[in-house]
C-alpha cells in the first residue's frame, strides 16, 4: 500500500470512528428522551452552548432537544475527579474498560454501511467478516468480567459472573441462528455479498425464526433489558461496575452503546437487506450517501427498539434467562438449522 493509499484509509477509519463513536453518544440521550416520553417526563432539556442564547428561537429549541447533551456528559467524564478505591487490583481494574470498548469500535471494521457503484463501502472487505465480528465482539465479555474481579467486591464479582454465565448461554443460540442465512447464500461468509442476495426479498421474510433467534440473543449479548443481570441494580448495586465512575464508568457504557449500535448494524445486514430498499441506487456519490442513509435509518430504528423494550418489559429471573437460552433457544435454533439445511438441499436438488 502506498502512502497515498494508506492515509486515505487512516482517513476512512477516524471518520467511521468518530461517526459510530457520535452516535454512541446520541444513542445515550435518545435512550434518556425516550425514557422521558415513555414515563410522561422531559429528559434532558437544560443543556446549550452559551452562544445560542444570541438567537433565542433556535437556542430554545436546541436545548429543549437536548442535542448538546452528550457534550456535557463528555465533559464531565473527562474532567470529573476519577475514584481510585484502595481494595481493587490496580492494573486489571485499570485494564477492564479498555478491554470492554475495543472490541466493540473493532468489529465496526468489516461491516459494510452502503455502496458506491457497486461496490461496498466498507473499512476491510473480508470474506469471513461474520467470523471476525462474532469472534472479536465476544472478547468485550472479558473487560466485564476482568472489571468485575479486579474490583475486588461482592457485587462486581456476582456481575462479572453472571455476564459471563449469559454471555455463553446465548453465543450458541446466536450463532446457530445465522447459519441458515450463509446456507440460502452459497456458504460465503461475506457480509457484503450477504446484502446482495437481499436485492429482492429480505432474509426477515425467508428466515423469520432465525431473525427472532438472534434479535433476543443480540439482546443478551449487549446486557440490555429483560437481559441485564450483570448490572440489576435491585440486586447489585450496579454490579460489574459498582466500584467505577468518571472515565472508566463511561467507557463501560459508551461500549454497551456501541454494541448495542454494531448489534443493530449486523442485524440490518443479515436480515433487514442492509441498505437494500427494493429500488435500484442512481449511480455516482448520490447513489452512495442515499444507501449510507437507508442503512443508518435502518440501523436508527432498531436502536429506538432496543431502548423501547429496555422501558417496557421488566428484568427476568436469572433462572428464567437461563431457561429461555438452554432449554428454548438453542433446541429452537438447532431445528431451525436443520429445517434450513434439508429444505435448501430439496431446492437445490428440484432446481
Amino acid at each position: 500500500m502506498d502512502p497515498g493509499q494508506l492515509i486515505i484509509f487512516l482517513l476512512k477509519a477516524v471518520a467511521v470512528v468518530l461517526a459510530v463513536m457520535t452516535l454512541a453518544g446520541y444513542t445515550v440521550l435518545a435512550e434518556r428522551k425516550v425514557a422521558g416520553w415513555i414515563q410522561g417526563r422531559t429528559g434532558p432539556n437544560r443543556t446549550a452552548l452559551p452562544i445560542l442564547g444570541a438567537i433565542p428561537v433556535v437556542g430554545t429549541f436546541l436545548r429543549r432537544l437536548g442535542v448538546f447533551q452528550p457534550l456535557a456528559d463528555v465533559g464531565k467524564f473527562l474532567f470529573k475527579e476519577e475514584p481510585f478505591p484502595g481494595h481493587v487490583n490496580k492494573l486489571y481494574y485499570l485494564l477492564a474498560p479498555a478491554l470492554a470498548f475495543i472490541p466493540a469500535m473493532t468489529t465496526v471494521t468489516v461491516l459494510p454501511f452502503g455502496q458506491h457503484d457497486g461496490a461496498p463501502l466498507v473499512l476491510a472487505n473480508l470474506d469471513i467478516g461474520i467470523l471476525f465480528i462474532l469472534a472479536v465482539s465476544s472478547l468485550g465479555v472479558y473487560g466485564i468480567i476482568l472489571g468485575g474481579w479486579a474490583s475486588n467486591s461482592k457485587y462486581p464479582f456476582l456481575g462479572g459472573v453472571r455476564s459471563s454465565a449469559q454471555m455463553i448461554s446465548y453465543e450458541l443460540a446466536l450463532g446457530l441462528s445465522i447459519l441458515p442465512v450463509f446456507l440460502w447464500t452459497g456458504g460465503t461468509l461475506n457480509l457484503h455479498a450477504v446484502v446482495q442476495e437481499q436485492t429482492h426479498v429480505w432474509f426477515l421474510f425467508v428466515q423469520p425464526l432465525s431473525a427472532l433467534i438472534f434479535l433476543v440473543a443480540l439482546f443478551a449479548e449487549t446486557n440490555r433489558m429483560p437481559f441485564d443481570m450483570p448490572e440489576a441494580e435491585t440486586e447489585l448495586v450496579a454490579g460489574y461496575n459498582t466500584e467505577y465512575g468518571a472515565f472508566g464508568f463511561g467507557l463501560f457504557f459508551l461500549a454497551e452503546y456501541t454494541h448495542i449500535i454494531i448489534g443493530s448494524g449486523v442485524f440490518t445486514v443479515l436480515f433487514l437487506g442492509g441498505w437494500n430498499l427494493w429500488l435500484p441506487f442512481p449511480e455516482g456519490i448520490f447513489g452512495a450517501v442515499l444507501s449510507v442513509l437507508v442503512f443508518l435509518a435502518k440501523v436508527l430504528c432498531l436502536v429506538f427498539f432496543f431502548i423501547w423494550v429496555r422501558w417496557t418489559l421488566p428484568r427476568f429471573r436469572y433462572d428464567q434467562i437461563m431457561n429461555l437460552g438452554w432449554r428454548i433457544l438453542l433446541p429452537l435454533a438447532l431445528a431451525n438449522l436443520i429445517f434450513y439445511a434439508i429444505a435448501i438441499a430439496v431446492i437445490d436438488r428440484v432446481l
